[in-house]
């Protein structure tokens, strides 16, 4: 099997354990558990602590102890330096069943089968045998399980055919699945894939028809519980099964947690000592002590202990205090550690208002530290009626971490059961880890005016319309099973502006639209209200940052960017059709309002909803109601 480059992010999404991929030479395969991730040819050679990260926040809320960037594949070491050469993401082929697409053979390989697979047809004279190629497609149940097509069981309308003749996949013309037909050369019975992809709900229960009409409604085909990506079945879980295409985008939905780095005390640990704090000595001896004898521990004996495993210079120029500040900073002596829900049998996370309203607590101040600083470049005096502050975010760092995936809809999704998605064997928690990277970047954070937000937002045409979008995802999230949303104005708002501003900024901060990404701080909330919105980077090199973006933060700057977003936002490129669309639903699931391509949509890697629950018409007013929109009066 050919090898295949993939960049480290993508190995968190969207390829990361149980997606699958396609290899240069063609090949589907499916991204294997976390079991094997590190494994050198020589153990020795394995230094784990170039990819160990930690976010002191993140580690608690998904109660882990580390996270790990996927390893970079080296073919050689550089001089005697042979660290963590060769170190590969493991992958299965997936589907396993193959046609010819001469003579429309089907016939099935092996997860682990790492050369091509070639048709051994009779039909196929001489020496020339020609490769196979894999289906298009998979079954999926909404636990989380992938399995094969069962073309077999299928065709003969069995759970347990008798007959083991020749299967064939051929395209018996006309468009869609119906012309996908499955044959039996041994009982010369054959069937089409019409309808295998589709579901609906009776009386609130899911049925498909691949499960209820494989052989008959009375004894349907349910998931046999098949997790190729860790090469085992985890036994039948019962639920319906429904046919998929391998590269339909109900197949995987990554869970990925974000989370913003904030120094548990600001300017006490210098990105020096969050560097030597890597070294594994380091990191091992602080957490021993940290078990031992907590948070009592002082700086001295705290030195002594570090001599005995390390050389004295590593730590020599690091003073007493900040030594000390890193210990208790690692493991978190003193600190409250963030809740991971109310309920924490179902292990449900807290919402995105709880989780962020520390982030927007120190974000809108001034910071100042290695790994988050931020300044006050003043606001414009024709924003100063709309915007409440504005902070020039000069450094941040989030990290991103895979907790797991569902398929079918993009649904809730427990702690413990993501994270059995992604391993065989559970770690005990002082040893778990899950796979994430790391952006360190810029950004541009915005707060909108509390009392004329208030005031907008007590207008009933405003919360009308907001309306008219909650109302619609909850149509959706009654149909899928989801939890419902209220949707609020502010929260329309800052979505659609913050869509508008990105979309400005490409054009004078450096950057591409891909790389840069929304966070969205709203919350009505009495105890942590919020009406923030972050623009920050989303890619960049090693540092992080070109300083395009936080110089856009200037008060004239911003000026120009606010008016140039807001001026295109009231005539879309496709007006009058996107604004009297709007009125009726339009987008992903029908729930963005006056938004398309032409005028509020993004990159999905730059929205944080899948370009959903966006409206011009809150931003700045609509053809029927010019005065709708909070920025309608700017001019």
């Amino acid at each position: 099997m050919s090898t295949g480059a993939m960049r480290r992010g993508q190995l968190v999404t969207p390829f990361g354990v149980g997606a699958m991929s396609i290899l240069v030479d063609g090949t589907s395969v499916i991204t294997a558990g976390l079991d094997h991730w590190y494994e050198p040819d020589d153990a020795s050679s394995l230094a784990l602590e170039e990819y160990q990260e930690h976010d002191w926040r993140l580690e608690a809320r998904l109660g882990v102890s580390e996270f790990r960037l996927p390893p970079d594949y080296r073919y050689r070491g550089q001089g005697k330096d042979n660290r963590n050469v060769k170190l590969t993401v493991p992958v299965l082929r997936f589907p396993r069943w193959c046609f010819c697409m001469f003579c429309k053979r089907l016939e099935r390989s092996t997860l682990t089968m790492q050369q091509a697979v070639v048709c051994q047809d009779k039909a196929h004279g001489g020496k020339y045998k020609p490769r196979m190629s894999q289906v298009p497609f998979v079954a999926v149940c909404v636990a989380g399980h992938l399995d094969d097509f069962p073309f077999d069981k299928w065709v003969h309308r069995s759970h347990d055919p008798s007959c083991n003749g020749t299967l064939r996949l051929k395209s018996v013309g006309g468009g869609g699945l119906e012309g996908q037909r499955v044959v039996c050369d041994g009982c010369q019975k054959w069937r089409d894939l019409r309808g295998i992809t589709e579901a609906r709900f009776v009386r609130g229960e899911e049925h498909t028809n691949l499960s209820d009409q494989l052989s008959s409604p009375n004894d349907p085909y349910l998931c046999t519980g098949a997790r190729p990506w860790l090469g085992e079945l985890e036994g039948a879980c019962e639920r319906p099964m429904r046919g998929a295409l391998r590269a339909a985008g109900n197949v995987y939905f990554p869970k990925v947690e974000s989370s913003i780095y904030l120094p548990r005390k600001e300017g006490a640990v210098s990105a020096e000592m969050h560097e030597l704090m890597r070294h594994p000595a380091v990191d091992a001896t602080m957490r021993l002590l940290g078990t031992l004898v907590g948070g009592s521990l002082e700086a001295g004996a705290l030195r002594g202990h570090l001599r005995r495993s390390l050389p004295p210079e590593l730590f020599g120029l690091i003073s007493d205090d900040e030594l000390i500040a890193g210990y208790r900073d690692l493991l978190g002596t003193g600190e409250v550690e963030p809740s991971r829900g109310d309920d924490s049998n179902a292990e449900l996370l807290t919402g995105d208002d709880e989780w962020r309203y520390p982030e927007f607590h120190q974000i809108r101040e001034t910071p100042k530290d290695d790994y988050l600083t931020a300044t006050n470049p003043g606001i414009h005096s024709t924003l100063d009626s709309y915007l409440e502050r504005v902070r020039s975010v000069d450094v941040l760092r989030e990290t991103r971490a895979l907790r797991g995936f569902t398929r079918v809809r993009d649904g809730v999704l427990k702690l413990s059961e993501g994270k059995a998605l992604l391993r065989r064997e559970s770690l005990l928690p002082d040893q778990d880890w899950l796979p994430a990277y790391v952006v360190k970047g810029e950004g541009i954070y915005l707060e909108l005016a509390p009392a004329r937000l208030a005031a907008w937002e007590s207008r009933a045409e405003v919360q009308a319309r907001a309306q008219k979008i909650t109302d619609r995802y909850g149509q959706v999230a009654a149909t899928r099973g989801l939890p419902e949303r209220t949707l609020t104005p502010r929260f329309v708002l800052l979505h659609t502006l913050g869509h508008r501003l990105i979309n400005e900024l490409v054009f004078a901060c450096g950057y591409s639209s891909a790389s840069l990404r929304e966070r969205l701080y709203v919350s009505t909330a009495s105890d942590r209200e919020m009406a923030g919105l972050l623009i920050y980077t989303a890619a960049g090199d090693s540092e992080g940052t070109m300083g395009g973006l936080v110089r856009m933060a200037r008060p004239d700057n911003l000026r120009s960017v606010f008016t140039s977003a807001l001026a295109d936002a009231r005539w879309c490129s496709t007006d009058p059709v996107c604004m009297d669309a709007g009125d009726k639903g339009q987008g992903p699931d029908s729930c963005n309002l006056a938004a398309c391509h032409g005028c509020a949509l993004l990159p999905e890697t730059s929205c944080e909803e899948f370009n959903r629950f966006l409206d011009r018409g809150l931003v700045v007013g609509t053809f029927a109601d010019p005065t709708l929109g909070y920025f309608s009066t700017f001019t």
